[in-house]
């Protein structure tokens, strides 16, 4: 008697209190693609990724305007939020689960806070003249940060329509707050530098300046030397300060607190505009917004990124060996996460558990799993 196909396999494990408490020096080699959430059209693609503070849902901002939100516990899409009038960018997380913060990517420069519950609006924050780069919020209360191709950066506070504070740079695309929130970082672009501030005195001028330009690769020929970064983050334990870029010379892995280089982090191969998204920096963008395709691990070891040229994932070490290759301190990638779809144009770390994040015209989550081993260079 013939028999009918064979029902599919089961859906993978949700994230357990196993993945949560496992060190990640365990999984890091074994991280695969578990689920992936195809986008409404084909030409549709992810610009931003963001978990919520327990490390159970997942939103993604997208090139038409829509927030698709996602349970990364459950490994299911929850829900659609449109945004088709104003358009949507670098949605993140408030301290409350349902509500986020994002910014406008059509009519005006406005960033819109939103209720994720009911898909409206609780406040705007109105002020930027400029297209909004950056966003980052405190981990320690209900205060962001803003920046901007005005050349401004503000601080907010969630519960007020008005900008707390301003400083006036000069292209301060991007922004990050260390862990214990007492510290903001402040990239300029346009003259290779790294500012420090004091929370405290965020009216003052920066307790440190980083200068980047001896680190920064030459010029391509015809090309500007404005330095193409695309993500500014601090390790979890507010060790090291991670910049990620487009070059072929690797992302920059910083001393935090004297600006030190420890390492480039080179890509395995050559960077392809078909993965990699435009940095601020550039103008117009050649390809679609993002925000940076690495992420630092929980435990602050490791950082995860983009390839550069295919679909696969890869793996530095902090830890691992520093050489020295035509005068510079590189770490090279110490293993490759295997994908056979989609491409991380867009990383990120879920810093609950034991999983990540990555996006282009797709959204796919990764587990560790056992049945798997590392995969070398």
């Amino acid at each position: 008697m013939a028999q009918g196909p064979s029902p599919p396999p089961p859906p993978p494990p949700p994230p357990t209190d196993n993945d949560k408490t496992q060190k990640t020096s365990d999984i890091i080699g074994t991280l695969r693609p578990t689920k992936l959430f195809k986008l409404s059209k084909s030409d549709t693609y992810v610009t931003s990724l963001d978990f919520d503070d327990e490390g159970l849902l997942l939103i993604a901002a997208c090139s038409d305007s829509s927030l698709q939100l996602y349970s990364a516990q459950d490994g299911c899409h929850r829900k659609t939020l449109l945004s088709q009038k104003y358009g949507c960018h670098l949605a993140r997380f408030s301290h409350h689960s349902e509500s986020v913060i994002y910014a406008s990517t059509k009519v005006d420069d406005t960033l819109r806070y939103l209720s994720t519950h009911d898909n409206s609006y609780i406040r705007y924050f109105k002020g930027h003249s400029g297209t909004v780069t950056d966003i980052a919020l405190s981990p320690r209360d209900d205060t962001f940060l803003s920046c901007s191709t005005d050349n401004t950066v503000r601080l907010w506070n969630l519960k007020s329509q008005y900008a707390q504070a301003r400083l006036n740079l000069s292209t301060p695309y991007l922004a990050a707050y260390d862990p214990s929130a007492t510290v903001i970082a402040v990239a300029s672009a346009s003259t290779s530098s790294i500012l420090l501030y004091d929370v405290r005195n965020y009216d003052k001028p920066p307790f440190a300046t980083f200068d980047m330009r001896q680190y920064d690769p030459p010029p391509a020929p015809g090309g500007n030397n404005i330095p193409e970064w695309t993500k500014l983050e601090f390790s979890n334990d507010g060790k090291s300060l991670l910049v990620t870029t487009n070059h072929i010379q690797g992302h920059l892995l910083l001393d935090a607190f004297s600006g030190e280089l420890k390492a480039h982090l080179p890509r395995p191969y050559q960077p392809t505009w078909g993965i990699l998204r435009s940095a601020p920096s550039i103008t117009p963008p050649k390809t679609p917004l993002g925000q940076g395709d690495t992420s630092i691990s929980p435990d602050g070891r490791y950082v995860v990124g983009s390839s550069g040229a295919d679909r696969d994932a890869v793996v530095w070490d902090t830890q691992g060996r520093v050489s020295k290759e035509a005068e510079r301190k590189v770490i090279r990638p110490m293993c490759s996460l295997p994908c056979d779809r989609g491409k991380g144009a867009v990383t990120l770390w879920n810093h609950r558990y034991n999983m990540m994040a990555t996006a282009d015209t797709e959204v796919i989550m990764w587990l560790p799993d056992e049945h798997v081993g590392m995969k070398p260079l």
